[in-house]
């Protein structure tokens, strides 16, 4: 079944291809903005052109959204973190030509990676060269000295380390399936405890995937491991960190700040405490929503989806689930 939809898709079938993405608005009006329902990720005049269908929603929840409707004869879903379409297991079920989900952006998270595993779905997503390291804070301090810490040894991190090399700081990384030793050969510190990791950092950002492993990984208990004042910021998802835990350190003093564009539900409810909680500079989800990041991750969409109508594989790290089986990050 799953080899017979393949080859379909190879040999010219004409396919379905829903992209679900949040409404424009007035952005829309610039052609740029290509992350928006009337703008479709710069893809409808080149699927159309090739008589594919494409079709662009807001609507994803619940079993009337156009969503639900069209799951039965879609063969490709594109999603983003932005707006994301949660493609539990009940979906994926239901939906019995989807061969193919792809993430228009870094994490897929809102995706039953499981559920497309076992149903032979590939699942990709958007990982972009480039990455912008935030520099919010509430408290003035140099940054000259400091040790400055990544959780998680993936190419976001990578980015991060890699930019912050000339400002001569300490860098060090904690990712808990590295075989390296303390030190690597470019001296960057490597620990695999991430408690020792907290300990010794002055400046944490998180950067890894949210997964089963990795939700709440941030708790009371490994930010009590952190030094008195120093600063926690996450850009990748926000149930990686316990949201009481942080408001209660920001309170009391043992965080001097934390900060990020992501939250453990979005949009965040006006009470939510991280609306309210002192020394924070959180934002709106938008570090990959600039106008240059939307013309990445649409051509990096239009480019899987070529490869995926040629028959051609992407690269490797494009890949979360691939013949049944999940990228090591998220097992």
């Amino acid at each position: 079944m799953i080899t017979s939809r393949i080859s379909n898709f190879m040999t010219g079938e004409k396919k379905k291809v829903v992209a679900v993405l949040p409404q424009g608005g007035a952005a829309a009006e610039n052609p740029k903005y290509l992350n928006c329902v009337e703008n479709g990720l710069g893809l409808r005049e080149w699927l159309e052109s090739s008589d594919h269908t494409f079709i662009t929603t807001a609507d994803k929840e619940g079993p009337n959204s156009e969503l639900a409707k069209n799951l039965h004869d879609t063969n490709v879903i594109i999603t983003t973190p932005f707006h994301p379409a949660y493609m539990t297991r009940d979906l994926i079920m239901k939906a019995p030509e989807l061969e193919l989900i792809l993430t228009a952006g870094v994490g897929s998270d809102h995706i039953d990676l499981h559920a497309a595993a076992d149903k032979g779905i590939t699942v990709a997503e958007v990982i972009n060269n480039e990455w912008d390291v935030p520099a919010i804070a509430v408290k003035a301090y140099d940054i000259k000295g400091k040790t400055v810490g990544t959780a998680g040894g993936g190419r976001i991190s990578f980015e991060v380390m890699k930019r912050l090399e000339a400002w001569d700081v300490k860098r060090v990384y904690y990712d808990r399936h590295q075989k390296a030793d303390r030190f690597d050969k470019n001296g960057i510190e490597w620990e695999k405890d991430l408690h020792s990791f907290m300990s010794k950092c002055d400046i944490v950002t998180v950067n890894v995937p949210l997964t089963d492993q990795t939700r709440g990984m941030f708790n009371k208990e490994a930010i009590s491991k952190m030094k008195r004042g120093s600063f926690l910021v996450n850009n990748a998802r926000g149930s990686i960190v316990d949201q009481d835990a942080v408001a209660e350190a920001l309170k009391s003093g043992q965080l001097g700040g934390y900060a990020g564009d992501v939250w453990p539900q979005q949009p965040a409810a006006p009470e939510h405490p991280w609306r309210h909680m002192p020394n924070h500079a959180m934002t709106p989800h938008i570090s990959g929503t600039t106008l240059d990041a939307q013309a990445r991750y649409a051509g990096g969409v239009r480019d899987m989806l070529e490869a995926w109508i040629e028959h051609k594989p992407f690269e490797e790290d494009f890949y979360i689930v691939r013949e049944g089986e999940l990228a090591s990050q998220y097992q």
